[in-house]
């Protein structure tokens, strides 16, 4: 019988379960809204997860529970910090991994790894503020009236960045909505958003020391415009894992494997 692990990434916007075999193969990957109910979004999330791998519950061996509602699983085996987690997910595709980065809806972490021992060697975290998250762009798009699709583009296209001084996102969006007034590129401003949220993780990464490779997890990994000007800034190459947002989930299903008798 096939032995199968699970890993149960409960975020603050998200809530991400993923499935492998003993082989180290994912069988399956899940994202839903984690809304006002985490324990109900994991329950939700693994049962896709089962019903895409064709597998029942009691066939898991072993689940690990991360991200901030680790704790509320009464069925995860364990619980482990996401940070860890997102290390050992990022080094399954990343086995050089060094540096890692890792953007959320509602925080931001730099993470150094050595790849050797596969162990965290130091790590920092953004404070309680949205700026420099994922939830710093989705607030300016909606007050722009712009898709996040359409809002990467422009982005990317633009040739210069217009900057935005203000570190709290309530203050940075009077800042672009005077500078839509003043009739400024909305490419320009745009590029300065993407720009804003790099200078704010920038100092984080160089805390915990900027070495290749360099990989980045998280929701905010999917914006092309963040990993091109992330690459600019940094002048190396950044990885991102095939689904970004599986990576702390992943990392606690092989964490699940790795401990199971």
């Amino acid at each position: 019988m096939k032995r199968v692990f699970g890993g149960i990434d409960i975020g603050s916007l998200t809530t991400k379960v993923v499935l492998i075999d003993e082989k180290m193969s994912i069988l399956s990957g899940q994202i839903i809204y984690t809304g006002y109910d985490g324990i109900h979004a994991a329950h939700e999330a693994l049962e896709r997860a089962l019903s895409e791998a064709r597998l029942k519950q009691e066939e898991i061996q072993g689940i690990v529970a991360t991200g901030y509602g680790r704790h509320l699983l009464d069925f995860a085996h364990k619980a482990v910090t996401e940070i860890t987690c997102h290390a050992l997910g990022a080094l399954y595709y990343y086995p050089n991994l060094r540096t890692l980065l890792d953007i959320g809806g509602q925080d931001s972490k730099a993470i150094g790894v050595d790849p050797g021992s596969r162990r965290v060697t130091n790590f920092r975290m953004n404070d309680k503020c949205a700026a420099g998250t994922g939830r710093f762009l989705e607030v300016m798009a909606e007050r722009l009236r712009l898709d996040m699709e359409r809002m990467i583009q422009l982005a990317l296209d633009a040739k210069e960045a217009l900057e935005i001084s203000s570190l709290c996102t309530v203050f940075a969006e009077t800042e672009v909505v005077s500078m839509v007034a003043q009739g400024k590129p909305i490419g320009e401003i745009l590029r300065g958003l993407h720009m804003a949220v790099i200078n704010r993780v920038y100092p984080m990464l160089r805390d915990v020391g900027i070495k290749p490779d360099v990989v980045m997890t998280g929701g905010v990994a999917k914006n092309k415009a963040i990993v091109r000007l992330l690459e600019e800034r940094l002048k190396l190459k950044v990885f991102v894992p095939p689904d970004p947002q599986l990576t702390g989930a992943l990392g606690a299903a092989l964490i699940a494997m790795n401990t199971s008798d």
